[in-house]
């Protein structure tokens, strides 16, 4: 039997008929070609984006749940788009005041992966967080936490001198709060003072 979640401490999740509840979305892609594999089906034949990555084709709605082929979804993040931190930053602030933190995840992830060395692990935090964000308003409780721990881990060590006008450590105290009464499911990337900045090159 599954265990029930405890949702007392949550915002009330976003509910849509899925195949996949409490799907680890980090892991998404593993556990898609494990079910190519037990099915029979060649890793050749597996859905790819124009830059012929594997990429699952199926539509996803608001928190990134796949629905079935042939129904109407949010269009997803093309990826490997090169942004720059203010891009980067505007675009996925846009995307979690709409309540899409999944794909403010996706925009993330690719400020993770062209970043600088040194900032590697803030761009992999925030994008930890917008994806524990998304657990949360999927009623998964336990992911959401596990997330956002782990993101705000990542992020804490640029608290002292935050770049891109990032507000570390205001994420990292909502973080922390994560399920308490009066949590905010929109955080604030920037500082109020650097949000004007958004347009700028960084």
């Amino acid at each position: 039997m599954a265990r029930r979640a405890r949702r007392s401490r949550w915002i009330r999740p976003i509910t849509h008929p899925t195949t996949t509840e409490g799907l680890n979305l980090l892991f998404a892609d593993t556990a898609f070609a494990q079910a190519c594999e037990y099915r029979g089906v060649d890793r050749a034949e597996r859905d790819r984006d124009q830059a012929g990555r594997a990429r699952n084709a199926r539509p996803r709605d608001g928190l990134g749940r796949p629905l079935p082929h042939g129904a109407r979804g949010v269009e997803r993040q093309p990826e490997g788009v090169l942004r720059t931190p203010g891009e980067a930053l505007a675009e996925a602030q846009r995307l979690i005041d709409d309540g899409m933190p999944f794909h403010a995840h996706e925009v993330l992830e690719d400020a993770w992966k062209s970043a600088p060395e040194h900032e590697r692990e803030l761009w992999r935090g925030l994008a930890q967080l917008a994806v524990g964000l998304t657990h949360a308003l999927r009623g998964n409780p336990t992911g959401a936490e596990s997330l956002l721990r782990r993101g705000a881990v990542n992020i804490a060590p640029y608290q002292q001198e935050p770049p891109h006008g990032i507000d570390v450590a205001g994420l990292v105290r909502w973080a922390d709060g994560a399920g308490t009464p009066g949590w905010a499911a929109t955080p604030r990337l920037r500082a109020t003072a650097d949000r004007s900045e958004d347009q700028r090159t960084d």
